[in-house]
């Protein structure tokens, strides 16, 4: 774990008001709005046809973003930046890693602890707040799973110049991929009033994301992985290393 690391003006810049403004959305959302319905569908409780292709299409993104990270985690420091109910979490300290498990939905972080097994207590800690908020610290890993999904080019930049710098070797993200499907919802639900729909996911390609990243100062590069379809899933993993 480095211990020594220099946090530039990206690591410990104030959020910005756009970040902001999105960031209060999403917490308004998964909080309050949807906090039952996520419940549900990170569980084994039965879902209709289309939240069993969400649901798997997860399991399916999750064991791909972990297969990014040693098998091995004993000794390491992991960030689960946005860890929603939790699954994400239980499976790093599995692994024997030392888990920051973090969300912006106290709900959810309340679930996920509550899931937790009893075995791995000593090895998560839990908080509710912004993933990219410099008290939490320096990591071996970074875990992003579907938590940037919401953010533009710019914010989502920015935030992976934060992580770099605290990060010793892998961040490994989502974002929602720039398709034809997936930009032609972007814009069907940019014609409602922001206060009768959910955050809108806002799809990226890989390039623009990464002249960003180093636009903020970035020193890894950053790659895609692999694509995750599974009916009304759809996500693309990415990860910054060296």
């Amino acid at each position: 774990m480095r211990d020594d690391v220099i946090l530039s003006d990206a690591a410990t810049a104030p959020a910005r008001p756009g970040y902001e403004a999105t960031r209060a959305r999403v917490e308004t959302y998964f909080d309050k709005t949807a906090t039952k319905t996520w419940e549900r569908l990170t569980s084994d409780a039965p879902v209709s046809k289309i939240r069993e292709t969400v649901r798997q299409g997860r399991d399916r993104m999750r064991d791909l973003m972990l297969s990014r990270l040693p098998a091995d985690l004993s000794g390491h420091r992991v960030l689960d930046a946005g860890c929603g109910a939790g699954q994400m979490t239980v499976e790093l300290a599995k692994r024997g890693a030392e888990v920051v498990a973090t969300d912006i939905s106290p709900s959810l972080v309340n679930i996920a602890e509550l899931r937790l097994p009893f075995e791995y207590r000593d090895q998560v800690t839990f908080t509710s707040g912004d993933m990219l908020d410099p008290a939490l610290g320096s990591f071996d890993h970074v875990v992003a799973m579907d938590s940037l999904i919401y953010y533009g080019a710019d914010d989502i930049g920015r935030a992976l110049a934060n992580l770099d710098q605290r990060t010793r070797e892998t961040v490994v993200f989502t974002v929602a991929p720039r398709t034809r499907a997936l930009m032609a919802m972007w814009y069907a639900g940019k014609l409602f009033p922001r206060s009768d729909r959910s955050p809108v996911m806002v799809p990226h390609a890989h390039e623009p994301l990464a002249d960003a990243a180093r636009m903020h100062g970035a020193q890894r590069s950053l790659r895609p992985v692999e694509r995750v379809t599974s009916g009304f899933y759809i996500s693309q993993a990415m990860e910054l290393r060296a």
